[in-house]
């Protein structure tokens, strides 16, 4: 009788701490699932968005992604002051899409983006909207941050969310 008691005691011991095993498993799966994971995209024609963009990543424990140009902008192509120049052609023509290395393979896996950039012509230059229209961001959190020397961020995200209603922006940063 004593061995009998001693075999279902036993028995019972094994299949609670399955159960209890089982349940821990669903449960660490399930957090698994609502974790959070953030990636921080980011053009950087001279380097410093992407000082910052580093700097973001590291405050937010995200993953980094450049949005980086077919054909690299050259100090030329940048001179504002050229009516000529490459960039000033570009933000002329606010349907013009300079082509991008590549995508973000993975972006599906992730809930919040930050797109970074260095503010042109009082707002994000046209490479972003190759980088926003090249992926599918519905149901993610889409943040701005940007550089600039002079203007502030609010114009560049007004216009990013004017230009795709069909996102949810967040929140908007200027950073040095």
């Amino acid at each position: 009788m004593k061995r009998i008691t001693l075999l279902l005691a036993a028995c019972c011991l094994i299949f609670t701490a399955c159960a209890q095993n089982k349940n821990g498993n669903e449960n660490n799966q399930q957090k698994g699932k609502n974790m959070s994971k953030t990636l921080v995209a980011y053009f950087s024609a001279t380097g410093t968005t992407k000082a910052a963009a580093q700097q973001l990543a590291k405050e937010k424990n995200a993953d980094l992604f450049e949005i980086a140009p077919e054909v690299a902008y050259t100090a030329a192509d940048l001179d504002w002051r050229d009516k000529q120049s490459r960039s000033t052609i570009e933000m002329k023509d606010r349907s013009s899409r300079p082509a991008i290395k590549g995508t973000c393979a993975n972006i599906a896996d992730y809930d919040t983006i930050w797109i970074g950039f260095p503010v042109w012509w009082y707002t994000a230059p046209t490479i972003i909207n190759t980088f926003i229209e090249a992926h599918d961001l519905s149901g993610k959190v889409l943040n701005v941050f940007a550089t600039s020397g002079g203007s502030g961020v609010e114009g560049s995200a007004k216009d990013l969310r004017k230009a795709y209603p069909q996102y949810q922006w967040g929140e908007s940063r200027l950073m040095n």
